[in-house]
């Protein structure tokens, strides 16, 4: 028996909330690696989620996660014995938050040798997100121009450098505070507060946007479609931050985009949704997920992308460590790592 330390989410619950356990894991059953976690993350996921916001999140209590990094250490039955002692990433949902997990082996994603576990884990949910809206869903191409709200954030900062890798021009929204940092990556900075926000954007591009990555939602979506150019996408993943039902508020986000798709206008639009498929298609998702992630672990190894890490904090600070994160004062992701910092 192995003994992991998790961090677990008893309920709808301020940071301050969540309580650290102890938990006696079993030995790996068949098709299953037990991992030692060595970098998890935090996202806007965990947010909803204790919110109790998150479309199909688990009741509660249970432990958060959306994704992780850590090194097998053993393997059950029928799992190739090579994976034991590599390095690979996994994409969870939930149970991350944990010293120790057990995963399914076809589920993980080895690691290129030699990469930082932190800044892998900072391109796992982000990396797999940002680069298939850009490349799946919205299908840019070199010398277009995207606008993406919220650019300051893990997932963000992460479409920006592949946008950049491809070509790409970018303008992003942020906070004022956060400009000099974006310059940095290559883009064109407005600030979301600005009530002339869709004219500073137009005179950037006065024709129009080739896409929008919209993480708002509401109303945003409207003035997101405004701004496309004529053939533009329009992707909105927005996680729901208001604090009417949501349920009605998810069908309705839906509904908009759908009708907006609808229309005879080249112009098209539509929610990402980073498992969309993976219900109907387990096999091609989990295919789509391995290529893409490979694909953007080896922009990491190569220097194209560098993770905006904002902190590296353990789990036992789990309460500071949300806080930060949800604070909207940081560029990049906040990293859970095991040890003390």
């Amino acid at each position: 028996m192995r003994i992991a330390t998790e961090v677990v989410m008893p309920g709808r619950v301020e940071p301050a909330g969540f309580q650290l356990r102890e938990r006696a894991l079993p030995a790996p059953a068949r098709g299953e690696v037990l991992v030692t976690v060595e970098a998890t993350g935090i996202s806007f996921a965990e947010h909803a989620m204790r919110l109790g916001r998150y479309p199909g999140q688990p009741r509660f209590p249970f432990v958060p996660g959306y994704d992780l990094v850590g090194t097998v250490t053993a393997a059950g039955e029928g799992v190739d014995a090579a994976l034991v002692g590599r390095r690979i990433a996994a994409l969870t949902k939930t149970g991350g938050w944990a010293t120790q997990v057990l995963l399914k082996a076809a589920h993980v994603v080895p690691v290129p040798e030699g990469l930082d576990p932190a800044e892998v884990e900072a391109l796992v949910v982000n990396g797999l997100t940002a680069y298939q809206m850009l490349h799946r869903r919205a299908r840019v191409r070199a010398g277009q121009t995207i606008l993406i709200h919220g650019v300051n954030g893990g997932v963000g900062t992460t479409l920006t450098q592949l946008a950049r890798h491809a070509g790409v021009r970018v303008i992003g929204t942020s906070s004022p505070r956060h400009h000099a940092a974006l310059r940095d990556l290559g883009v064109l900075p407005v600030d979301y507060h600005d009530p002339a926000l869709a004219t500073r954007v137009r005179e950037l591009a006065p024709a129009g946007v080739d896409a929008v990555f919209d993480h708002v939602g509401g109303e945003s979506i409207t003035r997101s479609w405004s701004l496309l150019a004529e053939g533009g996408t329009l992707v909105s993943y927005a996680m729901l931050k208001d604090s009417g039902p949501m349920i009605p508020a998810f069908v309705a986000l839906l509904g908009r985009l759908a009708w907006l798709d609808a229309l005879p206008n080249g112009r098209r639009a539509g929610f990402f949704d980073v498992w969309g498929g993976k219900l109907l298609r387990p096999r091609r998702f989990r295919r789509r997920l391995r290529q893409d992630l490979s694909t953007v672990f080896s922009l990491l190894a190569d220097g194209t992308l560098r993770p905006q890490i904002a902190a590296r904090m353990p789990l036992t600070r789990i309460r500071e460590a949300v806080e930060l994160a949800e604070s909207h004062t940081i560029v990049g992701k906040v990293v859970l790592v095991p040890g003390p910092r």
